[in-house]
């Protein structure tokens, strides 16, 4: 078994009540990293800090936070930081897709979209930095897709926000390498999450019938899994990873059309 190090970490996983960040929050519990995780619904989050607590699990802090809300993000990181110490890593998870063409956004969309995806990811950012700076390092993995290197038609505004987030992750990568933060980016395809579940569900459509259509875009012919996202995370951040930053690594069975 490959060991990564991550004893006794301290984590932050935003996004971290369902699909692919209760995955992630899982993978991390399961090497001994002390995880808190945030996401909107309180009954939601509530229940996944349950089974990550279950007999034998981890250490786990939860505590509502909305990533648009500068406020929240204050509150949840200084509550983290009162709980475990201090942050070591931190998984910039939430987020939600939306695809559309030019004429059907107005103004109020698009802002919308920037605040969740592209300044939630920054005021975690910033507000981690310090303490990180302080514990001697970190790790930070942003969550983006494919689009944001290679934008398909009507694919936004998420395709423009993810670019952004792939940005953002390159330049803090240069700044805090200094301060050996390391800072990475996971582009996504077509992974199995919450959001294809009620998404099927609104559809009265059968969500495994929903995946295997989906893998017939993909060329490895399937859709990938919550627990390769979790894998490939707790990898980037753990010590097997440390000579890796600022990369935008793609986690889609070959679907983007760049490398």
């Amino acid at each position: 078994m490959l060991e990564l190090g991550l004893e006794g970490k301290v984590a932050i996983v935003t996004g971290g009540s369902d699909g692919m960040g209760l995955a992630t929050a899982y993978r991390l519990v399961s090497e001994g990293v002390r995880v808190a995780i945030c996401a909107r619904r309180a009954e939601n989050l509530e229940r996944a800090a349950d089974k990550l607590r279950t007999p034998g699990g981890g250490d786990v802090f939860a505590q509502p936070a909305d990533v648009t809300s500068g406020s929240d993000v204050d509150r949840f990181i200084d509550a983290v930081t009162a709980e475990f110490g201090g942050v070591d890593i931190l998984i910039n998870n939430a987020g939600a897709s939306a695809a559309q063409g030019l004429e059907a956004l107005g103004d109020d969309a698009w802002m919308a979209d920037i605040e969740l995806k592209v300044m939630g990811a920054v005021r975690f950012c910033r507000g981690v930095v310090p303490s990180m700076r302080e514990r001697g390092g970190g790790a930070i993995v942003n969550a983006t897709i494919g689009g944001g290197k290679a934008a398909p038609a009507r694919a936004l505004p998420t395709s423009v926000t993810r670019a952004a987030g792939i940005n953002l992750t390159k330049s803090l990568a240069n700044e805090l390498a200094a301060d050996n933060i390391r800072v990475n980016t996971i582009c996504i395809g077509l992974i199995k999450s919450e959001q294809w579940v009620r998404r099927a569900e609104g559809q009265g459509a059968d969500v495994e019938s929903v995946y295997e259509a989906m893998g017939k875009r993909v060329p490895l012919g399937r859709v990938g899994e919550a627990e390769e996202y979790a894998d490939l995370i707790a990898f980037l951040v753990s010590e097997r990873g440390a000579y890796i930053t600022g990369t935008a690594i793609n986690l889609d069975g070959g679907l983007c059309p760049v490398v």
